[in-house]
């Protein structure tokens, strides 16, 4: 079951979902809007190695924003940090935001109950799009969970992203071959 926007409040209020800054005019009916933060990352190698850390080399998105390139992976963040302690949170990307040609993400649109972070963003797009930091990019939505979490996110020590930051975090896929 998603949470309408009346429940999203609800759970705001006690507690359950953060989200900071919060405007109550980016509340849908049935989600929440985000914006993208203030920077972009790019990897410096032309080829990206699962098992190592993978160099990126981060820059601020300018007042008169920047161009996106097709064929080149970018890292962004949200402007908003959440938390969501009893929900399933995910993360898709706006329509008006997809009819410009760019993703938000590959792979990780769903967080995990216990996820307390920005998030970071891996854009594309089709054809060069200029981005500007701020412009609504995403939507959360929240679904229930049916049974209790034995272990949320915040509390396992296999988590690679629970280090508060607000900037774009690379991968970490490397730290999985270190055990």
């Amino acid at each position: 079951m998603i949470l309408s926007d009346s429940r999203i409040l609800e759970e705001m209020e006690r507690g359950n979902i953060v989200i900071k800054p919060f405007r109550r005019d980016c509340l849908g009916s049935n989600s929440y809007d985000v914006h993208l933060g203030p920077y972009l990352a790019t990897y410096q190698a032309g080829e990206l190695d699962a098992k190592k850390d993978n160099e990126v080399a981060e820059y601020p998105i300018p007042p008169e924003g920047t161009v996106l390139h097709p064929n080149q992976l970018y890292l962004g963040v949200t402007e908003e940090y959440t938390e969501t302690h009893r929900h399933v949170p995910f993360l898709e990307g706006k329509s008006s935001v997809g009819r410009l040609g760019i993703d938000i993400h590959s792979t990780a649109g769903k967080g995990d109950v216990g996820y307390a972070n920005y998030w970071t963003l891996e854009l594309s797009v089709r054809l060069p799009v200029r981005v500007y930091a701020g412009m609504p990019i995403g939507q959360l939505i929240y679904f229930e969970v049916e049974g209790d979490v034995l272990r949320d996110y915040g509390k396992k020590s296999s988590s690679k992203y629970r280090e508060v930051n607000p900037h774009p975090v690379p991968s970490r896929m490397h730290l999985n071959f270190t055990k």
